[in-house]
């Protein structure tokens, strides 16, 4: 199995995660690159902080006590989500133990923060177990079975009263110019295989029928369209 992926399997890691990101998020070299803030905020075309931002106001306007991220993210996401609410518990899980590494290197305080290595598609958490879900920028890169099991996940061990919170790409209507603009679009989906598909899904019929699934309701409370609708940060409740 090419670059590596024989490995990965034998570690866990999904198939089209070692197929598709492993030079992202899987190679210690890709995972030194990528989390600078500068390449970061190239990436999402100088809207990194603005996203962010609307991230933990949304995540303080509410008390939670306990929180899930739902895997790591690059950039400063979890050290900000201790400084905003350094009571909260705080629970960060992610399939790859590279990626967990990475990011307790950031927390000053790494004892104050849970950390599991598990897969999204099947958390051991409990049912109802967070009153907070927050997904930063995973979404668009799951394969749509993928995405379905993960999002019905989230909805089993989310709280009846908890909210999720996820940042991600827009949707992809062919208004945008980065949308019409072939060439970076073309570029994109290179990069990120399951990006198109998600550009085109309806993630709020998806989170829906998840809930359903599970037994649940949920509803969109808000969503903050950035960059022209590019990127959005919804706001949903159970």
């Amino acid at each position: 199995m090419g670059n590596g992926l024989g490995r990965y399997h034998s570690a866990g890691i999904p198939e089209y995660l070692a197929r598709h990101y492993w030079w992202a998020y899987l190679s210690p070299r890709g995972v030194w690159f990528f989390d600078h803030h500068w390449i970061i905020d190239l990436i999402l075309f100088g809207h990194y902080r603005r996203i962010l931002n609307e991230v933990l106001r949304r995540y303080t306007a509410r008390h939670a006590l306990c929180t899930l991220q739902l895997t790591c993210a690059y950039g400063a996401l979890t050290p900000a989500l201790v400084r905003a609410a350094p009571a909260q518990q705080l629970h960060v899980m992610d399939v790859a133990r590279i990626q967990l590494a990475a990011t307790k290197d950031k927390l000053s305080a790494p004892d104050h923060v849970s950390m599991a290595q598990m897969d999204a598609e099947a958390l051991a958490y409990a049912a109802n177990s967070f009153d907070t879900v927050i997904i930063f920028f995973l979404l668009h890169e799951l394969p749509d079975d993928a995405r379905a099991r993960v999002l019905a996940e989230v909805m089993r061990v989310l709280s009846p009263g908890g909210r999720l919170l996820i940042a991600e790409y827009g949707h992809n209507q062919g208004r945008h110019p980065l949308h019409r603009f072939a060439p970076l679009r073309w570029m994109q989906e290179r990069l990120e295989p399951f990006l198109s598909g998600f550009w085109h899904s309806d993630l709020h019929v998806l989170i829906q029928n998840c809930a359903t699934g599970q037994h649940k309701t949920v509803r969109l409370e808000s969503e903050t369209a950035l960059f022209g609708g590019y990127y959005r940060v919804a706001e949903y409740h159970v």
